[in-house]
Formats: structure tokens, C-alpha cells, sequence
């Protein structure tokens, strides 16, 4: 006997139907939004304190911006020169240093180590010794050169004939511009204490052609 089908042969679709949502935010879910919001913003807030005290530690304990005001370390560094200076590295001869002016502690200087503790120093010939034995100035290179106008680079000097002091005394510097012939330094105002000293310059970030290590040696 055959077997008659009844159906027409086509799928019928599953209808499904879901619950209208409701047009109106319940209080509690306003109340999370709300938290929600206000964490947000106080996670955006505490970031933006804790990068300010990054910042501020760095820039007040390890490293900071300086701007060069004169012409006594020409050619090493020019008037206007944006520098970062390093305020927590040890200080070594010949490093380039920021200090309060001794004779205008208003103004900061920018000036080279050229005498530690304990050494004696003395100029002869455009030549510098220090405790007897002559030491080679290979950043005035450049200066002599361009800079000279007959005559010595440097004049000639003992640290005795300047300061009175036949030796650098203990906890103190003695410093001079690169630019010999037009620098106010420890041949005029003395000696620099060692605490009153920021840091060294140890980097040139402006202007952005002459960005680089500062010479040291």
C-alpha cells in the first residue's frame, strides 16, 4: 500500500520572539553607570598625578633643562644653547658645570672644571699643568683656532697669582670658560663650592643640528 505524504515539501521557519526591552534605565543601572564613570575618571586623574611626580622627581633629582645665557664657553656651546644637565653624576676634570654666580647669586653660570680638590695649577705658554705635570686641553682645539688673536689663548697664570691659594682647597673647584679671552670665572670670583654646583651638562638638545654629547675631554 503507498504511503501518502501530507506535507507541501517546503521547511517551516522556527519563529522566535523576544521580550520588548524596556525604554526606561532602572535606578541601579544608573547607579553602576554613574560608578563606572567616576572610576574612570579617577583612574585617568591618578595617572596623570603619578606622571607629574615622575616628572617632577626627574626634573628636580636627576635630570633638568638648561639654557646657555653668554658667550664664555664659545665655541663649545652657544648663547642661547638648550642643554640637559645630569644632577646626580659624580664631577670629574674638565666636566662642563652649572653653578649660582658667586658674585650674582641670581644668575647661574656655566663654566669647565679645571682644578680638584687638592690641585695645584698654573698656565705657561698656552699650556696647562696641573700639579707639575702638563695636561693636554683637546676641547680648546677649536678655539685657538677660530678664536685667537695673536699671542696666548689663555694668559699665563699660577693658581696663587689668582687666589691667593697655592692649592685648591678641599670642597672646592676651580673653573674657566672655553672662551678664554672673554670669560668671568675663578680668575676673577674665586673659588666654586662644590655643594652649590647643579650638575653637569652632559647633553646639547638645541639647536637640533648641533644635538649631541657635550665634549668633556
Amino acid at each position: 500500500m503507498s504511503k501518502i505524504n501530507f506535507s507541501d515539501g517546503q521547511n517551516q521557519p522556527e519563529t522566535s520572539f523576544e521580550p520588548r526591552k524596556s525604554r526606561h534605565t532602572s535606578p541601579s543601572q544608573k547607579r553602576k553607570e554613574n560608578k563606572s564613570r567616576g572610576s574612570e575618571f579617577l583612574s585617568t586623574l591618578l595617572y596623570f598625578v603619578v606622571a607629574l611626580i615622575i616628572f617632577l622627581l626627574i626634573r628636580y633629582f636627576l635630570f633638568a633643562p638648561v639654557s646657555v645665557d653668554g658667550e664664555s664657553m664659545v665655541p663649545t656651546l652657544e648663547d642661547q644653547d638648550r642643554l640637559i644637565l645630569n644632577k646626580i653624576d659624580s664631577i670629574d676634570r674638565f666636566d662642563v658645570v652649572v653653578f649660582p654666580a658667586p658674585d650674582d647669586p641670581e644668575k647661574q653660570y656655566i663654566k669647565r672644571i679645571i682644578g680638584l680638590p687638592g690641585d695645584t695649577i698654573r698656565y705657561q705658554d698656552d699650556a696647562l699643568y696641573i700639579n707639575g705635570e702638563r695636561v693636554e686641553e683637546e676641547y680648546l682645539k677649536s678655539s685657538v683656532k677660530e678664536m685667537s688673536t695673536g699671542g696666548n689663548f689663555t694668559e699665563d697664570f699660577s693658581l696663587a697669582s689668582k687666589t691667593g691659594e697655592e692649592m685648591v682647597p678641599e670642597g672646592s673647584y676651580f673653573v674657566m670658560g672655553d672662551n678664554r679671552q672673554n670669560s668671568k670665572d675663578s680668575r676673577v670670583f674665586g673659588f666654586v663650592d662644590a655643594a652649590t654646583v647643579s650638575g653637569t651638562a652632559i647633553l646639547r638638545i638645541w639647536p637640533l643640528e648641533e644635538f649631541g654629547t657635550i665634549e668633556n675631554d
